[in-house]
């Protein structure tokens, strides 16, 4: 039986934690959204705070840098509940698997490191193809 305790997180984000990206990801046309390896017009647009988040999870930096770099992007009135937004937002994209937490900074594999304008589509392609250790 689904409980609302088990429904909603209880406990806060740890802000410790590293956050990386698990999708190749697309900047075009000042648009971020998910791409598709094998068809790359072919995108899904992620919503403004969704982007901006995944443009900033490269593995090697916490929680509480992406709240200190987003607050730092208001210097005068940041948005009302930013670190909440940012939590509910981070929570969303790690529910559906396109974020991972961890506690320590990773090295995102070259198909994730940057927006797929700047890839090498074949090696990109060759090295999601290879089985992982």
């Amino acid at each position: 039986m689904m409980t609302l305790s088990r429904l909603c997180r209880v406990e806060p984000l740890n802000k410790s934690q590293y956050f990386s990206r698990t999708a190749v990801y697309t900047e075009s046309n000042g648009q971020v959204g998910l791409a598709d390896i094998d068809n790359p017009t072919k995108v899904s647009p992620l919503e403004p705070w969704f982007g901006v988040i995944y443009q900033l999870a490269d593995g090697r930096h916490t929680l509480a840098e992406l709240v200190q770099c987003m607050t730092n992007r208001y210097p005068v009135n940041p948005p009302a509940e930013l670190e909440k937004t940012l939590d509910s937002v981070v929570e969303r994209l790690t529910d559906g698997k396109l974020l991972i937490l961890s506690d320590e900074p990773a090295e995102l594999a070259y198909y994730l490191s940057h927006p797929i304008e700047y890839l090498d589509i074949e090696k990109a392609k060759q090295q999601m193809d290879r089985p992982s250790h």
